[in-house]
């Protein structure tokens, strides 16, 4: 599956949210929708102390594989 659209603009960790927070409206059930926003949530409260570059580009591309391989994951269920 292609990356996400809008993924490659992304450069900050509120950009991050923001995106991933869009992605979750894109899954099947509002459950999902839930435990994943949630998720999104967690992740980001948790990182929000990080102030190395190299570690938050880390992040932020992993979120962005993660999100796919999640989105990829449901849609093709159906």
């Amino acid at each position: 599956m292609p990356p996400l659209a809008g993924a490659e603009l992304i450069q900050t960790p509120v950009q991050l949210y923001r995106h991933l927070l869009r992605c979750c409206r894109q899954l099947p059930s509002t459950a999902m929708q839930q435990h994943y926003r949630h998720a999104i949530r967690q992740g980001y409260n948790s990182h929000s102390d990080e102030d190395d570059p190299e570690r938050i580009r880390m992040i932020v591309q992993r979120a962005i594989t993660d999100a796919d391989w999640i989105l990829d994951k449901y849609t093709k269920k159906k």
